[in-house]
């Protein structure tokens, strides 16, 4: 009675262990090609900053698109942040398109003591290399 007990659990295994094997091996498998965009934000007050969202393709090629401050010459600008989140939206649907999935995300912020500063996102995105 006992060995037909590891018998049994031994083919348990051995049958997880081939089910579960395929799946591991494609994993490991796979070669993605990534490409990076970097948004950098301005909160500069009175709007004098510099926004801009940089990409460079698979190519090298870099392409640079301005983005709009956080601030104008009245404050915090709603309709500014709006732009950019529209902006940056239509590049993440682009990156899509062209097959890349949004890997990860990494922001930080530098700021000063005169109330400076900058908030910067990069967005990685891979796609299985061809």
């Amino acid at each position: 009675m006992m060995n037909l007990v590891k018998r049994t659990c031994m083919m348990v295994m051995l049958g997880a262990c081939l089910y579960l094997a395929p799946a591991n091996l494609q994993a490991q498998s796979t070669v993605y090609e990534y490409q990076l965009v970097t948004t950098v934000e301005s909160v500069v007050p009175g709007g004098l900053g510099r926004s801009r969202m940089i990409s460079t393709d698979v190519n090298g090629q870099m392409e640079e698109v301005n983005l709009v401050n956080f601030f104008s010459l009245v404050g915090i600008n709603f309709g500014n942040i709006r732009n950019n989140d529209k902006m940056i939206t239509d590049k993440i649907n682009a990156m899509s398109t062209a097959g890349y999935e949004l890997h990860d995300i990494t922001s930080g912020v530098y700021s000063t003591e005169s109330s400076t500063g900058i908030f910067i996102t990069r967005y990685f995105f891979r796609r299985p290399k061809k």
